[in-house]
């Protein structure tokens, strides 16, 4: 099919857009190009037939109504979002545009475009909604987040993302759109921007700097392959029920301090220095409304797709740290264009 994926310059992102046109997709990858986002990460499918890349703002109606006629998909999958937590402390409006505003001008124009297709493309049409388990609020200390959980969102990344779900709930509804939302736990990999936890501790320690660790770093979190994450997506939006949720997780709740630690033996491992990575762990304030605790009950996905998760969370952060002390050149390219890890915290985590 041809899918039209925004964010498709992001982490998520342009892992579905790789792992789609590896399936022989055709996608149009829509992405507004902000200071997260990096061509780089596609570039290894910018060559080919069934790719297309459109710069545009999702808040932008004319330009999203027009890439529509031009390229008539068979389905969206929605991932351009504002989503870094310290960010939105600062300035929480940004957030509120793209993600709540910008969601319900796509909704709109693929709602134009949905109802103007003939009527065997009109049946089999998808609009997938990517979102987080972060909508939830926080667990105490057992217990699992599922699809029948309440929201309950404590920041504005998050009351942000709850919004753009109820909205996309809400023209299933309305309107009839065949809609279905994904919420996912934390992911890692390759080609994470460096101010989310587990990029910020590898590149840092690359550097020879201290680890900033919120609070005690004892807050619990799943842990989610982005290459997993992708293959999830794609299936849900080709065998998911209409209308319906599905809760992606990794299987790998740990301790953000437990994380880290890994991450310094593997980094002691590929990248020895002086003295021990671990020792350069520095605890720092926390930020305001730092959850405690998510997991991910994924039962649902696995009962009715029959996805489970495959990549092992030591494998995956030996696969990763690997890639960022492999591929420092594309870390210096994000620093180039004016990117100061020091200035954020340590964020999603």
């Amino acid at each position: 099919m041809k899918i039209l994926i925004t964010g498709g310059a992001g982490f998520i992102g342009s892992a579905v857009v790789r792992r789609a046109v590896a399936d022989g997709h055709q996608v149009v990858n829509v992405d507004a190009l902000t200071y997260s986002a990096n061509l780089e990460n596609v570039a290894g499918v910018a060559g080919d037939p069934g790719y297309a890349f459109e710069q545009a703002d999702i808040c932008d109606e004319t330009a999203v109504r027009s890439i529509f006629a031009r390229h008539r998909p068979d389905a969206v999958m929605h991932l351009a979002a504002e989503s870094h937590n310290d960010r939105a402390i600062e300035g929480p409006l940004d957030f509120v545009r793209t993600n709540v505003m910008g969601t319900a001008v796509l909704l709109e124009a693929a709602r134009a475009h949905w109802a103007a297709l003939p009527a065997a493309r009109k049946g089999s049409f998808r609009f997938h909604h990517v979102s987080t388990d972060e909508v939830f609020g926080a667990l105490g200390e057992d217990g699992d987040f599922t699809e029948a959980t309440p929201y309950d969102p404590n920041s504005p990344y998050s009351s942000s993302k709850a919004g753009a779900d109820h909205l996309v709930r809400a023209w299933g509804r309305t309107y009839g759109m065949p809609v279905v939302l994904t919420n996912c736990s934390n992911n890692y990999g390759p080609f994470q921007f460096p101010e989310k936890l587990i990029p910020t501790v590898i590149t840092r320690a690359l550097e020879g700097k201290t680890i900033p660790v919120y609070g005690d770093g004892r807050q619990v979190r799943d842990w989610l392959h982005v290459d997993d994450h992708a293959e999830a997506l794609l299936l849900v939006l080709g065998k998911g029920r209409l209308g319906e949720t599905y809760c992606i997780g990794g299987d790998a709740t740990k301790r953000n301090i437990e994380v880290i630690q890994m991450l310094c033996a593997h980094l002691d491992a590929m990248a020895p220095a002086n003295t021990p990575h671990a020792e350069k762990i520095s605890f720092v304030t926390d930020r305001p409304g730092h959850d405690f605790r998510y997991s991910i009950d994924a039962s649902k996905l696995k009962a009715e797709l029959g996805w489970e998760p495959r990549m092992p969370l030591l494998a995956g952060l030996e696969d990763t740290v690997r890639w960022y002390v492999d591929n420092r050149d594309w870390v210096e390219g994000i620093r180039q264009r004016g990117f100061q890890s020091e200035r954020l915290g340590l964020v999603k985590a």
